[in-house]
């Protein structure tokens, strides 16, 4: 976790992305005791729409490292280059979703996070869920755990 990364996510989550939340979906966190203060563990959620990943941070209260499908970190212009600098700055991670050899890199480093003590996240159904409903998840949690 890069000095970078720390300063970026607490902007996003305490000035820019944090109050926009807070007012457009106005959360009820429930359960926000049991999540640990200190030490590694893997936030594993269902994925029903795009801000799931951004209300999670907010109920865990420290930098959580998602993975971020590929397509995030390859896209062309100035758009692609705004994309990538926001998913570098707040760390998250690169991933192929072909799954197999080409998810390992961002397994290893998931890894790595856990190590350091950090937080993980992941929607293993690999992307968000198109009607709602829960479908089966991919190995990648549990390989990590």
């Amino acid at each position: 976790m890069s000095l970078w990364s720390t300063l970026c996510y607490r902007l996003c989550r305490h000035v820019f992305i944090g109050p926009a939340l807070r007012l457009a979906g106005r959360p009820k966190i429930i359960g926000r005791e049991h999540i640990p203060a200190h030490g590694p563990f893997i936030v594993a959620a269902n994925h029903l729409a795009v801000p799931d990943s951004f209300y999670l941070t907010w109920a865990v209260r420290r930098q959580v490292f998602f993975l971020a499908k590929s397509d995030y970190f390859d896209r062309t212009g100035p758009f692609g280059l705004a994309q990538r600098w926001f998913f570098h700055g707040v760390g998250q991670i690169r991933v192929d979703r072909r799954g197999g050899i080409g998810a390992a890199s961002a397994l290893e480093a998931a890894i790595g996070i856990i190590e350091r003590g950090g937080v993980w996240g992941i929607h293993p159904e690999g992307t968000r869920s198109p009607d709602g409903r829960l479908y089966r998840g991919r190995t990648g949690a549990v390989r990590v755990a």
